[in-house]
């Protein structure tokens, strides 16, 4: 972010609330997939697991610029539903194999959630200063969407 855009532009509020939610989808992102990195053994799938979650605190990172720049307090922690949904998933582990393509799969799913997210976003904020921000970071999504599809297409 320039220092140019971080000292002009004004956002709406409601794009400011969109950012927010973006900020928190990306938490529960960033959570899953370091939750996915211990479920596997696979290490290529590990560290690109580690890489994603990177990724997602880094966008979360960014848009909280923005939202803070609005006077706003953006999401330190990621959503109770989605802490809710890792819980289950560490529970369902007591009475399932350890299953790369099931790991995988809710990964597709929660990245399905976050690109849907993205691309709402997307068509809200059209015209504003942050919308070439949440172009660059719906290309990541759906890279790593494809990516871990791909993944979990090999191992039917």
């Amino acid at each position: 972010m320039t220092s140019a855009t971080m000292s002009g532009p004004t956002l709406s509020e409601s794009t400011t609330e969109q950012l927010q939610e973006l900020v928190q989808i990306n938490i529960d992102s960033a959570k899953g997939f370091e939750d996915a990195s211990h479920e596997l053994s696979n290490s290529h799938l590990i560290r690109l697991c580690g890489n994603l979650a990177n990724e997602r605190r880094r966008q979360a990172s960014e848009l909280t610029k923005y939202v803070e720049m609005m006077g706003q307090v953006a999401p330190k922690d990621g959503s109770f539903l989605a802490a809710v949904h890792r819980s289950w998933m560490k529970t369902r582990k007591l009475f399932v194999s350890n299953d790369e393509y099931a790991i995988l799969a809710e990964a597709e799913r929660g990245e399905d959630q976050i690109k849907d997210a993205y691309e709402e976003a997307l068509r809200e904020t059209a015209g504003s200063p942050v919308h070439h921000v949440l172009q660059r970071h719906i290309l990541k999504v759906k890279e790593a969407h494809n990516c871990i599809r791909a993944h979990r297409d090999t191992r039917e």
